[in-house]
């Protein structure tokens, strides 16, 4: 009987604290759930498009993600979205939504999609590893730019005769890593130096002491003996900015 009793007075202590609990997570539950109205996924749509900046050409679309259903926070009468530092809106990324008027005021983060449409190169139909282009292989179609972080090719001239580094599916979209690195000359070729600066352009010929792959930086011996570093840009030419 004084065990019944003694249970029954700790249940009646606690349970305005419990209530208060209860009451409070209800609300903050709920204002987690309702925190993005429509007004401010328009204020995000606005914002990502804003910092995008894309070219008329491209078209965006923006699917928004979900907050994590477990957190809790304070009601909130303002909240503003904001771009993260260092944030890149670009195919999958997140957007910032903080409190501006509140009891207390929080930052989160909103994961979201930016998919950007544009025209671009795609395989007519299936293509092999090895497999050198030709104009029949490829069609202009529109592609999802973002949905690969290499960037999209969209300039037959630039493709036509270089060869795939990887299989193509029939309307899969030719990325920069879809082709194979090419070699524009052998160290101990001579090599044609073009160096650039504001306005002018200067040119003269060396040997090169490395191989000159696209996109790597090579180095060459010049006819003074003075040893350079620059970009392979076509056959036996090496381009020096200044």
């Amino acid at each position: 009987m004084y065990k019944t009793l003694l249970s029954l007075h700790l249940l009646i202590a606690w349970l305005p604290l419990w209530l208060t609990s209860a009451a409070w997570a209800a609300p903050a539950a709920a204002a987690t759930a309702n925190l993005l109205s429509e007004p401010l996924a328009q204020e995000v749509r606005q914002l990502v498009a804003a910092h995008a900046a894309l070219p008329s050409e491209l078209r965006m679309e923006l699917a928004l993600g979900e907050l994590d259903p477990r957190l809790r926070l304070a009601p909130c009468k303002q909240v503003q979205a904001f771009v993260p530092a260092g944030a890149k809106l670009w195919g999958k990324s997140r957007i910032g939504l903080r409190c501006v008027e509140g009891v207390t005021h929080w930052n989160v983060y909103l994961p979201l999609t930016v998919n950007v449409y544009g025209r671009a190169l795609v395989a007519a139909t299936p293509l092999p590893a090895g497999h050198v282009l030709a104009q029949a292989d490829l069609r202009e179609a529109d592609v999802n730019l973002s949905e690969e972080p290499l960037q999209a090719l969209a300039i037959p001239d630039l493709v036509l005769g270089r060869t795939l580094a990887r299989p193509l599916a029939a309307g899969q979209s030719l990325r920069q890593g879809s082709l194979k690195v090419r070699q524009w000359f052998a160290a101990g070729d001579s090599v044609q130096i073009r160096a650039v600066g504001t306005g002018f352009a200067a040119l003269g010929r060396g040997e090169a002491l490395t191989a000159g792959m696209e996109g790597q930086t090579a180095r060459v011996r010049t006819e003074n003996g003075r040893v350079v570093s620059g970009m392979p840009v076509a056959q036996h030419e090496l381009e020096i900015a200044l």
